[in-house]
C-alpha cells in the first residue's frame, strides 16, 4: 500500500467511504460521485475513466484489518491543506445524497472533520449549502 494517493484518489476515497460507511452504497450515491467528479473544477485533469478503479481500491483498503484508519491516513497524507474544506465537502454531497444524513454518516463527517483540523464555522457553512443544494419540494 503506497504512504500516499493522487489528490482526485484522495477525494473519491472521501466520497466512497462515505457512500459505504452504511454498508450499502445507493445508486444515488454512486451517480452523484460520477457526477461530483464530472463536474467540480478540482477533477477537470482527471480521467474519469479511473473512478471504477480508485473506488474498488478503496473498497479494498475500507475492507482490510484497520481499514478505516488506513484510509484517513492516506487522505491526511495526500490532500494538501488548501483542498481540506474541498475533501469535507465531496463528503457532505454524498452524505447528502438520498437527502437523508443517517448517524453512521454524520459520524464519519465528525471524524473527517476532526482528522483534517477543520473549523466548525466553515463546516456548518458547507453543510448548509449543501443541505440547500439538495432541497426538494413536494409535490402538492
Amino acid at each position: 500500500m503506497p504512504g500516499t494517493i493522487s489528490h482526485h484518489a484522495a477525494l473519491i476515497y472521501i466520497m466512497v467511504m462515505m457512500s459505504a460507511v452504511d454498508r450499502k452504497m445507493s445508486d444515488r450515491e454512486l451517480t452523484r460521485i460520477g457526477n461530483i467528479v464530472r463536474a467540480m473544477p478540482i477533477f477537470a485533469d482527471f480521467d474519469d475513466e479511473l473512478i471504477v478503479p480508485i473506488a474498488s481500491e478503496c473498497a479494498a483498503v475500507l475492507d482490510s484489518d484497520e481499514g478505516l484508519q488506513t484510509v484517513f491516513d492516506l487522505i491526511a497524507a495526500s490532500l494538501p491543506r488548501v483542498l481540506y474544506e474541498t475533501a469535507y465537502a465531496v463528503g457532505v454531497e454524498i452524505a447528502a445524497a438520498d437527502l437523508n444524513v443517517r448517524p453512521e454518516e454524520a459520524r464519519l463527517l465528525q471524524m473527517l472533520r476532526s482528522r483534517l483540523g477543520l473549523d466548525r464555522l466553515a463546516s456548518v457553512a458547507i453543510e448548509h449549502a449543501a443541505r440547500v443544494r439538495h432541497l426538494q419540494l413536494e409535490a402538492t
